[in-house]
């Protein structure tokens, strides 16, 4: 089986490895006769499976031991929701960092909880008058010192502006979206009081949330929500609270493994560099007939965002694209144009593929 070229934003592409062995223990799983599926989430069986996932996350991460590591459900969306409620209490505020849809997605939440809990969500710094097209820097930026977080993400997936440093906005404890390029490269986990990701682009299938947080500032949460809306009760059963996407967090283990097998974060991210220099390479080459908007130096190496000269000529892109075994190239809906996103499953002969196409076709139609 040839299986396509998929540059899908997610969810997204997974290693063949992982694919695989999900595939060969599909309907028995360790020996026991029956799927993964069909295991009790308290039974040992299962269990030993969930642990795995969280050593994995704990090594490959160089996690410190007094952070928490959750899989949870949800997606990043509900811990948009869950970091407000919980961090942000009555008479205080919490400065947002707005680079793109999905950090402006974040700060509407909070303003949503604000308006129940009283506190303040402020924009302590946005880059939407210039179109979402750069990061923005900690040192022009408008922070309250008595926040009682920042809230910023990585990487925009939309927009493909994402922060190649990882900054620090001030003294406040530092809340990331990490969701489309963790485990991508290198993270000091300690730099950060809580951090979270979706898994269905770098970690596994939809339906997976990771969340790493300090211990201290878990307990530190709202204790009058519902036991299910604080981090501290998933915490404390040790992400079995209720039960937890057991397929999901076991194809997770799967991809861990895979990227640990493959030489940890180190090896992917320098993979994951050669892949974005190449591509970007290639529409660079031709500046009159590809637009890449974002700044140089605000460019994701995990979604390219580019346009074609006309709307007529991207459709064609696509459609020859799609003719070539190259999938998802399609811009998001909001901004349109064209889309390759480059997680760590999409290969390096993929983007090769990619970027002598993107050359081919604007010779052929520049």
């Amino acid at each position: 089986m040839t299986r396509p070229m998929n540059f899908n934003a997610g969810p997204a592409a997974l290693p063949l490895a992982a694919l695989e062995r999900a595939r060969d223990e599909l309907l028995d799983f360790a020996g026991t006769g029956i799927s993964v599926m069909e295991h009790s989430h308290r039974g040992k069986e299962y269990e030993a499976v969930h642990d795995e996932a969280m050593a994995l996350l704990r090594e490959l991460l160089s996690i410190p031991s007094d952070y928490e590591v959750l899989l949870l459900q949800g997606g990043a969306s509900t811990q948009f929701a869950y970091v407000p409620m919980s961090f942000l209490p009555q008479g205080a505020s919490a400065d947002y960092i707005v680079t793109g849809a999905w950090s402006a997605k974040a700060h509407a939440e909070a303003v949503a909880w604000s308006h129940v809990a009283g506190g303040t969500a402020r924009v302590a710094a946005s880059t939407e008058a210039s179109g979402f097209t750069r990061v923005a820097h900690p040192e022009p930026v408008e922070l309250d010192s008595r926040a009682a977080y920042v809230h910023f993400a990585s990487n925009e997936t939309i927009h493909g502006v994402q922060y190649l440093t990882l900054p620090r906005f001030g003294a406040a404890p530092q809340v990331c979206d990490m969701s489309s390029d963790f485990l991508s490269r290198k993270v000091d986990v300690s730099s950060f009081a809580l951090l979270y990701g979706g898994a269905q682009k770098n970690i596994g299938p939809s339906g997976v949330t990771i969340v790493i947080a300090r211990r201290g500032f878990i307990d530190g949460g709202r204790k009058d929500l519902p036991a299910i809306l604080q981090y501290r009760s998933h915490s404390a059963n040790k992400s079995l609270l209720n039960t937890p996407p057991t397929f999901g967090i076991y194809l997770a283990r799967n991809v861990l493994l895979w990227l640990k097998e493959g030489g940890g974060i180190e090896a992917i991210e320098a993979r994951n560099r050669a892949k974005a220099a190449e591509l970007y390479g290639a529409l660079d080459a031709s500046p009159g007939f590809y637009t890449c908007p974002v700044e140089v130096g605000s460019r994701s190496s995990m979604n390219v965002v580019f346009r074609l000269p006309t709307e007529a000529l991207e459709q064609a892109f696509l459609g020859e694209a799609k003719k070539n075994a190259m999938l998802g190239l399609k811009g998001h809906r909001s901004v349109g144009g064209i889309r390759a996103s480059l997680y760590n499953a999409v290969e390096p002969p993929w983007v090769s593929a990619l970027a002598s196409f993107v050359k081919d076709f604007a010779r052929r139609n520049g």
